[in-house]
Order: structure tokens, then C-alpha cells, then sequence
């Protein structure tokens, strides 16, 4: 990617949000200025249990514009600190998806019980544009330095490179 050098901040755009309980407003916000993930919480109590896994609403439906995408991301304390990650992350919402966001989180310390009260910070949620693809069949790929070499064809240790 090219340097821009117009570019000088993030882009703007709008997203409608609706809450689940009109009562109950989750704000989405971004934490610090310059941060690219808005805080995701937990709208009810969630206890996780080592190795155990759930669904954990957030009480947040959007409507993200065409050509955008949302992507929830683990947040890195929680990692660290805890042992708790979101199962499939990054999860993908589309554009054209209206209903709760949920998200599912593991437990992965092997002793530890983690108790998540509503309002708790769970996970992040990034929203950014994206390009869609026009898949063309083809007999044979273009060569490469990688070639199909993949899943640790690197290896791990960074001395001899």
C-alpha cells in the first residue's frame, strides 16, 4: 500500500444502532482517541467455568452501511489476564445482518472461574470497509516465492533467516 500523504485521520462513517432493551443502552464507544475497537459489554451476569464456553449478548443490533463490515476481536486483557478469547476471532458481521450481536467467548484457563457482570468490557468491535472479490477460475497460478508451502513452512525460530 502506497503512502497517502492526505491522510491524516480515520474515516467517518455512520452506523445506526438499536438496543435490545430501550431501557437498557449499551453505549458503544471508543475508549481512548486514536483507539480502532469500540468496547463491546455484556448486558447479563455470565460465569465461565475453565475450558467452558457461551453465547454472551450484548444487547446491540446494527446496521452497518454497504460495503462495511464489522469484526469483533478478543480484547488482550482479558487474554492475558484471564485466559478468556472470543471463539472465532475475528467474528465477522455483515452489512446485511440485523440482530444481536453476540459474542462467543472461552474460558481458557485451566483453573481459574471468570465471572463477567452486565457492563463488563467483553470483546472489541472493529469496523472497517472492505473489497469484494470477483473469483475468476483458472488452470494454473501465477508463481510465487511461497509457493503452497504453508502452516509453519517458515518455522518458528527467527536465528539463520
Amino acid at each position: 500500500m502506497a503512502f497517502d500523504e492526505a491522510y491524516n485521520e480515520p474515516e467517518q462513517v455512520e452506523v445506526l444502532v438499536r438496543f435490545v432493551d430501550p431501557d437498557r443502552r449499551e453505549t458503544l464507544r471508543y475508549e481512548h482517541a486514536g483507539d480502532a475497537g469500540a468496547d463491546l459489554t455484556t448486558t447479563r451476569e455470565i460465569t465461565l467455568r475453565p475450558f467452558e464456553r457461551a453465547l454472551v449478548p450484548t444487547g446491540i443490533c446494527l446496521a452497518l452501511p454497504d460495503g462495511y463490515v464489522a469484526f469483533v476481536h478478543p480484547r488482550s486483557g482479558l487474554a492475558v489476564r484471564r485466559g478468556v478469547t472470543v471463539l472465532n476471532a475475528p467474528g465477522t458481521i455483515d452489512a446485511g445482518y440485523r440482530g444481536e450481536i453476540q459474542v462467543p467467548l472461552i474460558n481458557l484457563d485451566p483453573s481459574e472461574t471468570v465471572v463477567f457482570h452486565p457492563g463488563d468490557r467483553i470483546a472489541q468491535l472493529v469496523v472497517q470497509r472492505y473489497v469484494q472479490a470477483r473469483f475468476v477460475e483458472a488452470r494454473t497460478l501465477p508463481g510465487s516465492d511461497r509457493g503452497d508451502r504453508g502452516f509453519g513452512s517458515t518455522g518458528v525460530s527467527s536465528r539463520g533467516r
